[in-house]
């Protein structure tokens, strides 16, 4: 798979990559949440935000006794390297007030998953990436499809393929986020 690097850093020189990732929130004020990690995103050295899908209230998924989720995907260009990422994210979740738990597919204010990225494989204890289970979920392809659909996957499809070929799941598309609320 081809990697798409960006323009080097007008400030650094350093390369920055083409990043997705996914946001989930169901516990607090979720769209201020989410406005905020977008602001937070963009806010991170060397990251800028380049675009984000529409939200969409999702379903839960692996343990079904708790709200709906606001999902979104967020693509960002960005020169921090994946581990470095993963850490910023972690950071944020905290802030908004997210605790890991050992039940991972409970209630949470806030989670942050890195989904692609620069078309990088990568398989360490803390991180695997492309996301492991992004193409067994809808509203995780559906917000992607919006912002890259010929996105070439690992398996070398693409995610309007693989949304093709997903089983229905309850993902209701909404409206845009308004980071200014």
């Amino acid at each position: 798979m081809e990697a798409h690097m960006i323009m080097p850093d007008p400030e650094t020189g350093r390369e920055r990559s083409r990043v997705f990732l996914g946001l989930g929130s169901n516990e607090g004020p979720s769209r201020r949440i989410l406005a905020h990690t977008i602001e937070e995103l963009d806010a991170l050295e060397e990251t800028r935000v380049v675009a984000f899908s529409h939200l969409y209230q999702t379903a839960p998924v692996g343990f079904e006794e708790q709200a709906d989720f606001l999902n979104l995907v967020v693509e960002i260009e960005t020169a921090l390297d994946p581990c470095g990422l993963l850490s910023s994210v972690h950071r944020i979740e905290r802030d908004a007030g997210r605790v890991r738990t050992e039940n991972r597919w409970g209630p949470r204010p806030l989670d942050v998953d890195i989904l692609w990225y620069d078309g990088r494989t990568l398989h360490l204890d803390r991180l695997e990436l492309p996301h492991p289970r992004m193409t067994e979920r809808r509203f995780v392809l559906e917000p992607l499809a919006e912002l890259a659909p010929e996105l070439e996957l690992p398996d070398g499809v693409t995610v309007e393929d693989a949304l093709e070929h997903l089983e229905d799941q309850r993902v209701t598309r909404r409206e845009m986020l308004d980071l200014r609320a």
